[in-house]
């Protein structure tokens, strides 16, 4: 028997055949109500102080905006590989150092994401900047989906038409969502439960309105990376994070199967319990994961600008040049041009420098036109986005 009912079932109609629709039913769960308890309790205890490691770690270094930049890059690749995107990180930081006229349709789609997340913060941020709201989410789903794949299915609007998910019709589909007339109300209550006073501990609150998001499914296209990155916005929002250093995309992607697996026995079975402690378990693991990548990066960078310092080629320029390699890790001869302003021998001989170290690698293997890439930092950031299991 089940644990808890979470929802009910009701006929639609998705590509000319009659379909079962889940109606999930309104947060908190009830009936019982979700109990934090023992191992539970544990595992929350376990989340919240890597959390707060995670926070800590944040604030220790001395350039967190290299950190939120590096970070916030790997979960917008990561999220969009799990869409299927085939862009890796080095994809992406070769874009961002102009090393191409345009993105590729998948560098787009990445980029896109980095846009929508850039904007849901900067309105979170704002005095008069939207709330955490449907209309906050519509928004950042209106810039994810601008001119790529999905960008004919109402980027910024809730869905007016029946969708489902798995299968290869409607009919064998491995699960459907609510039917487009009962949107507007469970929209509104899940808005209604971000800003409502409850008694679970917010990061569980996080877990549970991550999981609410995709059962509902709004969106025609896109439902997956508005949902991830919604948690983000939720822990900097509930001040869980000051920064968004938790790539959880991480950790869904990693066990794919089991995340799937979860949510649904959410549906089946009512087992909130069983997906909240699968969430929690990746708060916990990549939190400690990202205090160790931070660290190590700060490391490296801390290590190889004492090589610069103590080197015969080191030069104002090439230190000047070296600080700006953790936001801009692939340059060229044009783009350090920019980066430190200067001409394009004294630019040429900053890099030499830093070639000459190991600091920079070349990467095209070209006399002309070459791009040079912080290999050892990029190799440490890079772990988790290959593209080998991406889907």
């Amino acid at each position: 028997m089940p644990k808890r009912v979470t929802g009910r079932y009701e006929s639609a109609t998705a590509g000319g055949e009659k379909v079962d629709a889940f109606i999930p039913f309104d947060l908190p769960p009830a009936r019982p109500a979700l109990a934090i308890e023992g191992k539970l309790e544990r595992r929350l205890r376990d989340a919240e102080q890597a959390l707060v490691r995670l926070d800590l770690a944040g604030e220790m270094v001395p350039s967190l905006d290299w950190f939120i930049y590096a970070f916030v890059r790997k979960e917008a690749v990561i999220s969009s590989q799990i869409e299927g995107t085939q862009a890796s990180l080095i994809d992406l930081f070769a874009f961002e150092a102009e090393e191409r006229p345009a993105p590729n349709a998948d560098v787009e789609e990445v980029t896109n994401y980095l846009d929508a997340l850039v904007y849901a913060r900067g309105q979170l941020a704002a005095k008069r900047g939207l709330p955490l709201s449907m209309r906050l989410l519509n928004e950042a789903h209106k810039r994810l989906m601008r001119g790529v794949r999905g960008s004919n299915k109402r980027p910024g609007d809730v869905r007016r038409s029946q969708n489902w998910i798995g299968g290869s019709r409607p009919g064998n589909a491995a699960y459907v969502p609510p039917a487009p007339d009962k949107l507007p109300r469970l929209l509104g209550e899940f808005e209604k439960y971000i800003h409502a006073d409850d008694d679970l501990p917010r990061l569980v609150r996080a877990g549970l309105l991550h999981a609410q998001f995709e059962t509902i499914h709004p969106y025609l296209d896109g439902n997956g990376r508005i949902g991830r990155l919604l948690i983000a916005l939720l822990l900097e929002h509930w001040g869980l994070l000051k920064a968004p250093l938790l790539y959880l995309s991480l950790f869904f992607k990693r066990h794919r199967e089991e995340y799937y697996r979860r949510l649904n026995l959410v549906r089946l079975e009512g087992d909130w319990e069983g997906w909240t402690d699968f969430f929690l378990d990746g708060v916990a693991a990549i939190s400690d994961e990202a205090v160790a990548s931070a660290r190590d990066l700060f490391n490296l960078v801390g290590a190889d600008r004492a090589r610069l310092l103590g080197a015969e080629s080191a030069s104002v320029s090439a230190l000047r040049l070296f600080e700006r390699l953790p936001r801009h890790p692939i340059v060229t001869v044009g783009a350090a041009m920019k980066l430190i302003d200067a001409s394009k021998p004294t630019a040429t001989r900053a890099i030499d420098a830093l070639a000459e170290l190991g600091v920079l690698v070349e990467t095209t293997g070209k006399k002309r036109d070459r791009s040079f890439a912080y290999h050892a930092y990029m190799e440490r950031l890079r772990t988790g986005t290959d593209l080998s299991g991406s889907g």
